[in-house]
């Protein structure tokens, strides 16, 4: 989700600050101190607010003023979230928390996807698999990472379960993360774009065991070769 206009940057200076614990839990913002530092009208701020607020991390309350919520409160699963987490000292943390989510839905997904797939989404997976092999060839990380986030979207909204489908956008905030903060490889490996194409394979053919197996040694591969990147 992109925040547009002047709520959107105050947003881009806000979130950031509440996630990384510069303003902290138990901070008492006031609108009218955020209009004067930012120069915006009380309308922007009430809309950035109302945003942070639909995040639960600031809760606003008539006399008290604008206070941060702790971090155990907050909408976790949020792109937005995620994205500012992945910008702060959090980073290690939020990326090992979710790549742990990963491997305990998306293979999962997949099976589900093997039986429950439509034939539109079973076409769109080979096509991806497809397009994310030759972005791999030619070291388009851009153009990879695009196909990468559509195609785990794909395999979760396949599983025809609602919840696993809306994890789409924060896996494809974990993506995104990833590639921005160079936690990924300068050119894709080889056996991890096979691995798309096997679980591209098993859906449209209706192996829900294969396609299990598949994802689920893409997804621990990842946190595998993410625990070794941090830690190195």
């Amino acid at each position: 989700m992109e925040i547009q206009g002047l709520p959107g940057r105050l947003l881009a200076d806000l979130g950031p600050a509440i996630a990384s614990g510069e303003i902290p839990e138990g901070a008492v913002l006031r609108g009218e101190e955020l209009e004067a530092k930012y120069g915006v009208s009380r309308t922007v701020v009430r809309e950035a607010i109302r945003i942070l607020e639909s995040m639960r991390m600031v809760a606003s309350r008539r006399r008290v003023g604008i206070t941060v919520q702790p971090k155990t409160d907050w909408d976790v699963f949020d792109p937005l979230v995620i994205r500012w987490r992945l910008a702060g000292a959090d980073r290690s943390a939020q990326l090992r928390s979710l790549g742990s989510l990963r491997v305990a839905v998306e293979p999962a997904a997949a099976a589900l996807a093997a039986t429950h797939a439509t034939d539109d989404q079973r076409r769109e997976l080979g096509a991806l698999a497809v397009e994310l092999t030759v972005a791999a060839r030619a070291a388009d990380l851009d153009t990879f990472l695009r196909h990468d986030i559509a195609f785990h979207a794909t395999v979760l909204r396949a599983s025809g379960n609602e919840m696993f489908a809306h994890l789409g956008d924060t896996v494809g905030a974990v993506l995104t993360g990833r590639t921005e903060h160079q936690l990924m490889p300068h050119q894709p490996e080889p056996y991890a774009v096979k691995l798309h194409r096997e679980v591209a394979d098993a859906i449209c053919t209706g192996q829900a065991e294969a396609a299990e197996q598949a994802m689920r040694t893409i997804v621990q591969g990842a946190l595998a070769e993410l625990d070794a990147t941090l830690d190195g």
